[in-house]
């Protein structure tokens, strides 16, 4: 009898959060421990964390940290997975497939032989390379250990002043948490309106509600230098032409994907720095090596190009169709269409496919609509107003993008229209679905039906035309 046994095959992920951490669990389910070893590398403190709600809970609506963990480093070692915190992975030998990792509070550094790699090292906050980038009380936000040391910096400092510097997601999101611990907040923009996600028509709104919060808006305006006091603490922030006092500057220009590691050992990377991978999430050219989440590149479904989005919602999926496929199974993710949600008070922000510079830039021809609606019935108590944009193709009527502004309600919408891009429907196609309806939930003619009516009439029009 044949006594001999299958030799047990390593994983190693680099990378604890979302994407690296759903990788190893879905790997683990599909195959026991006496298949497939499992190590895991996290330079942080913090495992499968939301990154997302990190502005809530340094603006105080989540008032414990750990309530932003979904799976504490214990859980994932019951269930057999070597999790190594506060170890950094430092290079990558692919002749050899090992990696070398440093522990953070020995320095002690060693070498580990994989047979199947996982890269999940997440993306970085976009630091400036200026004078005073480095001061003591300027802040990327990121990673649970960033806002720790955000809500460090705001419990230890005397001064009330905060900057933003950049108005997207993570700077809006972060200026208004600052404004509820009692901060006067600036936020400089180099941008002509907040919210380059959306167009500047769609950006206005968005700037008047951070008005209505009493958060200051600078916006066309480069940060050129931060200047520190005799103890290298930040003071103020400069433009081209004003200063701004500071007691805390929280960067909020947008991340970039953390791919040095992927880059030194010379694997694929895409024009925004990111990782490129095949359908499956397996890097393009590496039999054995995966790549998911904020340090990837996907394809985006309307454009057909490569594009850099980091959401958690994308890291989880990824992570599930790799641990899917080193775990013997089948799975793919097949791209996005871009669909993200964010708020300013009571004011809901939302976008999904192409803007306007988008479709430009793609080559693209479209015709573009922008109606006003209401969340409910008129006659219904608290019906409030909604701002649609819809963008169509011209001649075909393809939905390309649809960006929303609006308060209770409205965000969510964006997600019809997510829908409809991701099967390719037209405008004309759209105004045909059937959407719940009651008086409490929406007008006879929901928002969006009502912006997809008016971009298959401008379609008609412009074919009419010829």
């Amino acid at each position: 009898m044949n006594m001999s046994r299958t030799r047990r095959e390593r994983l190693v992920v680099i990378g604890g959060d979302a994407a690296g951490m759903s990788a190893a669990s879905q790997a683990r389910r599909l195959k026991g421990p006496d298949e497939l070893e499992i190590v895991a590398f996290e330079r942080g403190h913090f495992t499968s964390y939301s990154a997302c709600g990190i502005p809530y809970w340094v603006g105080g609506d989540v008032t414990d940290r750990d309530r932003l963990i979904a799976r504490p480093p214990e859980e994932h070692r019951a269930r057999d997975i070597d999790l190594r915190l506060r170890t950094e992975v430092t290079e990558l030998d692919l002749d050899g497939q090992r990696v070398r990792a440093r522990e953070a509070d020995t320095g002690e550094e060693s070498w580990t032989s994989y047979d199947r790699l996982v890269i999940a090292t997440g993306a970085r906050p976009i630091r400036p390379d200026m004078p005073g980038a480095d001061a003591a009380g300027v802040h990327g936000v990121q990673t649970l250990d960033d806002g720790q040391a955000l809500l460090d910096t705001l419990e230890g400092t005397r001064g009330r002043r905060a900057v933003v510097v950049g108005a997207g997601y993570i700077g809006v999101e972060m200026a208004e948490a600052l404004i509820n611990r009692g901060y006067e907040v600036t936020v400089v923009n180099r941008g002509s309106e907040p919210m380059s996600t959306l167009d500047p028509d769609m950006g206005r709104l968005v700037h008047e509600a951070m008005e209505g919060l009493g958060i200051t808006m600078v916006n066309d305006a480069e940060v050129t230098k931060i200047l520190t006091d005799e103890d290298r603490r930040v003071r103020a922030v400069v433009t081209q032409d004003r200063e701004f006092p500071a007691d805390v500057v929280v960067l909020g220009i947008g991340v970039r994907p953390e791919t040095a590691l992927a880059k030194a050992a010379g694997l694929p990377l895409g024009p925004h720095g990111g990782l490129l991978t095949d359908r499956s999430m397996r890097v393009r050219g590496r039999e054995n090596i995966w790549a998911g989440g904020d340090c990837v590149e996907v394809l985006d479904l309307v454009s057909g190009q490569d594009r850099h989005i980091p959401l958690g919602t994308h890291a989880n999926k990824h992570g599930q169709v790799i641990g899917t496929n080193i775990g013997g199974g089948y799975a793919t993710f097949p791209g996005v269409v871009g669909t993200a949600v964010s708020k300013v008070c009571d004011l809901e922000i939302a976008r999904t496919g192409l803007r306007e510079k988008d479709a430009h830039r793609v080559g693209l021809r479209f015709e573009s609509v922008t109606i006003e609606a209401t969340s409910r019935a008129g006659y219904y108590p608290n019906a409030s107003p909604m701002t649609v944009k819809m963008l169509a193709e011209h001649r075909t009527g393809r939905l390309l993008g649809v960006q929303i502004v609006g308060r209770e309600g409205a965000g969510k919408r964006v997600d019809i229209a997510a829908v409809a891009l991701t099967a390719g429907m037209t405008a004309e196609q759209m105004t045909t679905l059937d959407l719940g309806y009651a008086p409490p939930f929406s007008p006879v003619w929901d928002p969006v039906l009502v912006a997809a009516r008016k971009a298959a009439a401008k379609v008609r029009s412009t074919l009419s035309r010829g």
